[in-house]
């Protein structure tokens, strides 16, 4: 792979720290650097969360604690209206905002009812305004996992079974429809291996049907599988002989220790690549693919890494591809990597944040896993404290 060289780069400096925490007060950047300087110790985060659960469990009154710290850096609120105020915020810098309905763990029907039905005003809250780019879903939000693996492995269904896999794709196919009705970008978000292969085909079925014209529909590509890039290469092929734009949405991954466990156990070949190497180079490869195909792929950089974002952003001037072609975007999340997300939107990039959102104890698991990101590793600071720490010095305040 050709790398672009320092003569290629184009002027995005992610180290600018003034225009990553322009938006934020002192005060608030000072709250920031106290929750990661918290969050940047494994100790203090283990035992966070066990007593944060513990607490909800006993009914203990510490929801307010929770929205006031971690909840309020990575979550837009606890319903649709409450996230006005971030999005707003976000769309005064040039970022879009992709309302995500973080809601966990709720394996019924009823709550695959309700689940659809807040994707469904996702929709329509992102068709009625100019700052909210795309919607997004997760299949087992609207289906149980335990039916979708079973259909992946090609078990044998009973009459029920068959009856609620009816009912998942009238649901998929109600969001993927309303979000073409609305001509709103919709993501259908990856999940684990032996889920994903079902998952992928409800996902081409619904581009085949909305995305005749452009994306509408978009699959999540994860690049930390070694089978991903391929698959990438033969969906576009498919694309093309059936006469429809492919959408994607490029990631690194976010189950690995789970799929190498279950592999170990299940004693199967591994689907992860075997470095971080393999996977970085696989997704820079698929950044070229989709950019020297851009007239048939739309895509968007759901990645927190900057040598992807700074290689893409090359990329595209090396092959004259404008700043602001909508059919490239990148996308971080909520309370993380604004040195990417704001120095990208100055320099005219479109890009939205991940701005989930849900009742507290919904989403508490989103929130703990955000934390056991943050924590140091190795003893290394992480990168969002030292990003903070920094913009601290440069304004020339004290943490206090």
């Amino acid at each position: 792979m050709a790398y672009p060289s320092p003569k290629d780069q184009i002027p995005v400096f992610f180290e600018d720290t003034s225009v990553a925490f322009a938006s934020k007060s002192d005060a608030k950047l000072r709250k920031t650097y106290w929750l990661f300087s918290l969050m940047n110790q494994a100790r203090v985060v283990n035992l966070g969360t066990f007593f944060i659960k513990l607490a909800l469990k006993l009914n203990l009154p510490i929801k307010n604690l929770i929205r006031l710290t971690i909840f309020e850096q990575f979550c837009g609120g606890e319903t649709i209206n409450d996230c006005n105020a971030t999005i707003t915020l976000l769309g005064q810098s040039g970022i879009g905002t992709i309302l995500d309905y973080s809601v966990e763990g709720e394996d019924k029907e009823s709550s695959f009812e309700a689940t659809a039905a807040e994707i469904l005003k996702t929709i329509d809250k992102a068709a009625s305004s100019k700052t909210i780019p795309f919607s997004v879903f997760k299949v087992t939000g609207v289906a149980s996992a335990d039916l979708l693996e079973k259909i992946q492995r090609k078990d044998p269904l009973s009459e029920d079974d068959k009856a609620s896999y009816d009912r998942v794709k009238e649901r998929v196919e109600r969001l993927c429809s309303h979000a073409h009705d609305k001509s709103v970008r919709i993501f259908v978000d990856a999940e684990e291996s032996w889920i994903q292969g079902i998952i992928d085909e409800l996902t081409y079925d619904m581009m085949q049907k909305f995305n005749k014209e452009k994306a509408i529909v978009y699959n999540t590509y994860q690049l930390y599988r070694h089978e991903t890039l391929e698959a990438l290469k033969t969906a576009y092929l498919t694309a093309r002989q059936k006469g429809y734009f492919l959408g994607g949405k490029l990631v690194r991954g976010a189950y690995m220790e789970k799929e190498r466990l279950r592999a170990r156990e299940n004693e199967y070949f591994n689907p992860i690549h075997v470095s971080k190497d393999a996977t970085d180079t696989d997704y820079n490869l698929a950044v070229d693919f989709c950019l020297e195909h851009v007239e048939y792929i739309s895509i968007c950089l759901g990645t927190h890494n900057e040598y992807s974002s700074q290689y893409c952003a090359a990329k595209m001037k090396k092959l004259c591809i404008g700043q602001n072609d909508d059919r490239i975007w990148f996308a971080q999340l909520l309370g993380m990597s604004d040195n990417i997300s704001f120095n990208l939107a100055k320099a005219g990039y479109n890009v939205a944040k991940y701005v989930p959102y849900g009742p507290i104890n919904a989403v508490l698991p989103y929130l703990i896993r955000r934390a056991e990101e943050n924590t140091s590793i190795a003893g290394q600071s992480s990168r969002e404290f030292l990003l903070v720490k920094s913009e601290l010095k440069r304004r020339g305040i004290g943490s206090l």
